[in-house]
């Protein structure tokens, strides 16, 4: 995985294994632009195939985690950075350029994190909203500062959720309280989010990157081969049947039943010491 400065975030790799993408533009309240977007699924596309990387961070600078897009720098406004993809037309300027852009870029950046086999943590230091609101809805764990606000708020402009803000809402929160949500345009502190499940986790605003390296820490130090394969299986158990579930559950147990991090296990718990997973990925390394 390449670390550095790329459009709209820093990049780098913390012990042990933590991916850390920071948005580096509070200016702009770290608004989205097409440039970041593709930058971004190209640099979690390589965290994914690192055997480097165990988890992925994602926070933002200033007052905010990303405030949604920022249509005013889609037209060439300079980011700063070393770009990892080359430019391509923003798109949006038609139906069709719109359903495209969505599809490809905007839609393509959640699904890409969501697709993650490794565990994902947000850490919520601002204001998130529309885009932002999503790919913190996208990540496995999210934390939040106490003075951090989140929410849709896309009926505010007319628009919609269209990075499938209302399909992640009715998995967090289930139909009824999407609904009030959503129409009623609602962006809510910290503490409601909380109590509304959206998050899972609120902290002293200074504490904030260290409770996210804790928890990230405590999260690549686990079993990897288990916790992605019991990570995907979490996502399928809410769209498949019981039948399906304990079939697809069966499958993913005879790859880890005899993986070593088991036997390790195992061999751990008689001991009565604790588990030191993970010994693969440190030969690989």
């Amino acid at each position: 995985m390449k670390t550095g400065t790329f459009t709209g975030f820093d990049l780098s790799l913390r012990e042990p294994g933590v991916a850390w993408f920071q948005f580096n533009s509070p200016e702009r309240l770290n608004g989205m632009t097409t440039a970041i977007k593709r930058d971004l699924i190209e640099a979690v596309t390589q965290a994914q195939m690192d055997n480097n990387v165990r988890v992925l961070v994602f926070t933002g600078t200033g007052r905010a985690f990303c405030a949604g897009d920022d249509l005013r720098a889609y037209r060439g406004v300079d980011l700063g950075g070393e770009p990892l993809v080359d430019p391509i037309p923003p798109g949006h300027d038609t139906a069709l350029g719109t359903y495209n852009g969505l599809r490809t870029i905007s839609q393509a950046l959640n699904s890409a994190v969501r697709n993650l086999d490794k565990l994902t943590v947000c850490a919520l230091n601002g204001v998130a909203i529309q885009t932002g609101f999503s790919l913190a809805l996208c990540c496995d764990f999210r934390i939040a500062a106490d003075s951090a606000r989140m929410g849709s708020a896309t009926l505010r402009f007319g628009l919609l959720p269209d990075e499938g803000g209302q399909y992640l809402l009715v998995e967090a929160m289930g139909v009824a309280k999407t609904m009030d949500f959503i129409m009623r345009k609602r962006i809510v502190e910290a503490q409601e989010a909380l109590a509304l499940g959206l998050v899972h986790e609120v902290v002293p605003a200074a504490e904030l990157e260290d409770a996210a390296m804790a928890l990230a820490t405590e999260l690549a130090n686990g079993p990897q081969v288990s916790m992605r394969l019991l990570k995907r299986s979490i996502y399928n158990a809410a769209e498949l049947t019981w039948s399906q579930a304990l079939d697809e559950i069966a499958a993913k147990t005879a790859v880890s039943d005899h993986h070593p991090d088991a036997r390790e296990g195992v061999t751990a718990f008689n001991e009565k010491r604790d588990a030191k997973f993970n010994a693969w990925l440190e030969a690989d390394a």
